[in-house]
């Protein structure tokens, strides 16, 4: 982690870490304070004005175990408001601590503070934490790991853990980045890859390389590393040269041991790998390598940071050999991603994590792009014209967010009306061929296809319903793989292709024994995902997209979770923490 002065000022406190632990290694409460706040940071021969918490980027990491309650107060001294998301966190009976930015809570608005206060439980590995508001969790991320109780690992226990944050270097104002993308601008693009908030060596300014990551390592000794994909924009391949990777976990969930020589991870994955490091003593490149489709836009630049694994002895100067650097896919090929994906298996567990077998409701959700006329017309231009906005559906509905209430705060106090409606379509309103690639340049089969509507459609479950989706990736113009993220739940992965999902045959793919449980799937390009949980957790569940255009153009909506018969089935009043939103769509003082 890289750690970035600031003026005392800003603030004397780093993250409190008050464990208040209780005899006989019961559950801890463990506290922390974040400082949000601007800063200055020099890549690339330019100085860039980026945010940050208390003045580290990647930010803290939160380390708990199972069963710990978690406390963090959140300082915002930017301009503009901002929430902290605890992305991955089942926030069983918290959902007014989940963060989500006007689904949840309202931001809190400069100058302003707020607590979150949540319990970690059933959870064991790797998350990780970021801003809900605009882009700003480009900077404003950090790990947040769970530890077993006991220490007590179902594979070998590490030596050492290190997070391995995989983000991106923007030059441009993320605030700006997001006002750009609210109006239809999406030319943007960041400058660098960043591992750990380190552009790495093959970047560099005037001819001086720039700084990378470097991971000590001991011949011998096995490394924890929890990867995490904070980007943006793009999914990432990461390898270490020399060494073979076996994935033991995924979004907070234990997964059977897979080995492999490359990790694949989507925006808003979280990976648990081990490494040994098992090579002959020297120096060895790490690489993290966005990924991105070849349509519509073949010229987007590849986006790349280099690390370095050490091994103790090693001469400086790799005695005078070359660093290996690992052999990386070309950016355009998804064809990895997939079959990485879909390797991996849950470790099964026969008392807990049970697949449903019975299926209440089904969903059909089309994953695509389309358009809206400017200017509220009723009539414009289509195929990419000025007339319209570029937007993300689902299931040809573009989710219109709330700007000045919390959808959450509203339901509760029963005051929806002309807020939003519980209609989202359960399948798209016509049948297509939605893998068709003539359907990612505009034209004449794709304008048939491309306008559609605005709107706050969200869709209501009693308590108890088991849900199935199939996610459905088009080519409707673009071909994006989707990362969709369920908040306050993890879904069991019951499998994926390529083309259109068929149900009548596809269903037989079906893993009912040991599927991956994970709160984000990475849907493939021009591909389905099959997921199945069910709503045991009450509250109001932000579900979309986790590339940020994609949350801005509208691939997203939410679940209204209805009580259960219990106290302990039922959401809870509002802690006394909670801040109720002001008339100016921030939170009141």
């Amino acid at each position: 982690m890289e750690k970035l002065s600031m003026a005392a000022t800003i603030f004397c406190a780093v993250a409190l870490a008050a464990l208040a632990t209780a005899a006989g290694g019961e559950a801890a409460v463990v506290e922390h304070t974040f400082v949000v706040h601007e800063m200055n940071q020099t890549h690339l021969c330019n100085t860039t004005k980026i945010y940050v918490v208390n003045g580290q980027l990647p930010g803290p990491t939160i380390d708990v175990t199972d069963g710990d309650t978690v406390v963090v107060h959140v300082e915002n001294r930017l301009p503009h408001g901002l929430t902290i998301h605890w992305h991955g966190v089942r926030q069983i009976r918290s959902c007014w601590s989940d963060g989500a930015g006007f689904v949840t809570e309202c931001p809190i608005p400069p100058g302003g503070n707020h607590v979150y206060r949540f319990n970690v439980t059933g959870q064991v590995g790797t998350l990780w934490w970021h801003a809900h508001v605009t882009c700003l969790r480009a900077t404003v991320a950090g790990a947040f790991v769970i530890r077993p109780k006991g220490g007590r690992y179902p594979f070998p226990t590490p030596t050492k853990d290190v997070p391995i944050i995989i983000g991106e270097w923007w030059e441009l104002d993320l605030v700006e980045l997001d006002r750009r993308m609210h109006d239809g601008n999406f030319d943007d693009n960041p400058l660098s890859a960043t591992i750990n908030g380190k552009l790495g060596d093959l970047s560099n300014c005037s001819g001086k390389p720039e700084e990378s990551f470097v991971l000590d390592v001991v011949r011998g000794k096995t490394y924890l590393l929890r990867i995490v994909n904070t980007a943006l924009f793009s999914e990432y391949y990461f390898k270490v040269a020399g060494h073979t990777l076996t994935v033991v976990g995924a979004d907070g969930n234990y997964l059977t041991p897979y080995k492999t020589d490359m990790v694949t991870l989507a925006p808003g994955e979280a990976m648990d790998v081990l490494m040994v490091a098992d090579a002959p003593p020297a120096h060895y490149h790490m690489v993290a390598l966005a990924n991105q489709p070849p349509e519509p836009d073949p010229q987007i630049p590849g986006f790349v940071s280099r690390g370095l694994v050490r091994y103790a002895g090693s001469d400086n100067s790799n005695n005078g050999l070359p660093v290996p650097t690992p052999l990386m896919p070309d950016q355009h090929n998804t064809m990895p991603s997939y079959y990485f994906h879909n390797n991996l298996t849950g470790l099964a567990h026969p008392d807990r994590h049970r697949v449903p077998m019975h299926v209440d409701e089904r969903f059909f959700f089309t994953l695509g792009l389309g358009s809206i006329c400017r200017n509220n017309s009723t009539s414009c231009k289509r195929r990419r014209s000025p007339e319209t906005i570029v937007v993300a559906t689902m299931n040809n509905v573009s989710f219109r967010h709330p700007t000045n209430t919390s959808l959450l705060e509203r339901y509760y106090e029963r005051r929806t009306s002309g807020l939003y409606t519980e209609d989202l379509p359960d399948h798209p309103p016509h049948p297509y061929n939605y893998t068709d690639r003539n359907l990612i340049p505009p034209g004449p089969l794709e304008e048939a296809l491309e306008p559609t509507f605005k709107a706050t459609k969200l869709r209501r479950f009693r308590y108890n319903t088991s849900v199935e989706i199939i996610f459905q990736s088009t080519a409707l113009l673009q071909s994006d793989s989707n990362p969709m993220h369920l908040h306050g739940y993890d879904f069991f992965v019951l499998a994926m292709g390529l083309g259109n999902y068929n149900p009548k045959t596809d269903p037989k793919k079906f893993n009912y024994h040991n599927p991956q449980l994970r709160n984000t799937v990475q849907v493939p390009r021009t591909g389905w995902a099959a997921v199945r949980f069910v709503t045991d957790n009450p509250g109001m569940w932000y579900l979309h997209c986790h590339f940020e255009f994609h949350i801005i153009m509208g691939m997203a909506t939410a679940f209204i979770v209805e009580d259960g018969p219990t106290p302990e089935t039922s959401l809870p009043p509002p802690p006394p923490e909670f801040k109720k939103c002001g008339a100016n769509g921030l939170t009141q003082p």
